[in-house]
């Protein structure tokens, strides 16, 4: 990390005006959530447990999309898939379990009765959503795909975001953070867990399996130093020693640099997806308490004359 800190400023490592939006992101929720609340209908008081999942989900955030991780990421494959493991599936989750329903309510009743009401129904569809973000992942990871984005900071940012939303998506029909509109039962949930880390799967044999190095941002110091230089202040020179040389920030060869960054995408995934299906399997157990526990006409004692 010393070559880091050594060649990049601090507004490149730190990425402070992500730090600003997210504080920002971050001031909203605890306004909503404390002073706020009044104005949500049937709003209640936020556990402590869900303000802690959501401020945590911005840090994962930061993480993914700023941070040291950011430049790192634009050196070593196996760095940007970390920040994606950060940003897509542990941002994404604590945040929507940090979200209390009652906002998600207000929220859904509001898009309902606009002009985007239709086309909300239909991308909020359990397939669509699996399809969305499987689909956006893979076609990101397709080697020219991956190397035009990453030349170009407005596209890759906006795919990030567009990434961002599909993993919402996503993940709201495997936590069912509001169970009223849940569109699938329990047991189809822990099934919908599964398929989403089969299609996956594809993307990450592709990077493990590949014979050689697939992307030219970390194997043609041309295309590295157009990456770069979007890190960098303008007019800034772009420094190749972090590229190689006895001073390269890459300790890996590149091709066993792709390999560990295809192991860990689908080692973190089956982690998140295995710590889901038991959140999934607590919630129905707890359902099913509550349903075997609920008082019926003939449970109620008749008093005697």
């Amino acid at each position: 990390m010393e070559t880091l800190f050594t060649n990049f400023g601090a507004r490149a490592l730190w990425t402070p005006e992500l730090i600003v939006v997210l504080l920002i992101v971050g001031a909203i929720y605890f306004y909503i959530v404390t002073k706020g609340r009044v104005r949500f209908k049937d709003a209640d008081v936020v556990p402590l447990r869900k303000k802690i999942y959501f401020s945590l989900g911005l840090i994962a955030l930061y993480v993914g999309w700023g941070s040291p991780l950011y430049v790192a990421g634009h050196i070593m494959i196996t760095f940007h898939m970390t920040q994606m493991v950060f940003a897509y599936f542990v941002a994404v989750p604590l945040m929507l379990l940090g979200t209390p329903q009652w906002v998600f309510t207000a929220l859904i009743n509001k898009f309902k009765h606009t002009a985007l009401g239709p086309v909300f129904k239909i991308i909020w569809s359990p397939i669509m959503a699996l399809f969305l973000f499987n689909g956006l992942f893979s076609l990101y990871h397709v080697p020219f795909m991956f190397d035009t984005l990453m030349q170009s900071e407005i596209l890759h940012s906006l795919y990030q975001q567009v990434l961002f939303i599909a993993a919402t998506l996503m993940w709201w029909h495997m936590l069912a953070p509001v169970p009223s509109t849940s569109q699938l039962s329990d047991l189809r949930r822990i099934g919908y867990i599964f398929a989403n880390g089969i299609l996956i799967t594809p993307a990450c044999a592709l990077i493990i399996f590949a014979p050689e190095p697939l992307y030219q941002t970390y194997t043609d110091p041309s295309v590295w130093a157009s990456v770069m230089a979007y890190c960098l202040p303008a007019g800034a020179d772009v420094p190749m020693s972090v590229f190689s040389g006895p001073n390269s920030f890459a300790f890996l060869e590149t091709r066993m640099d792709q390999q560990l960054a295809g192991v860990l995408m689908k080692i973190m995934q089956e982690i998140t997806y295995g710590f889901t299906i038991g959140y999934v399997f607590k919630q129905w157990l707890k359902k099913e308490k509550q349903q075997d526990g609920a008082l019926t006409i003939s449970d109620i004692p008749v008093p005697k004359s």
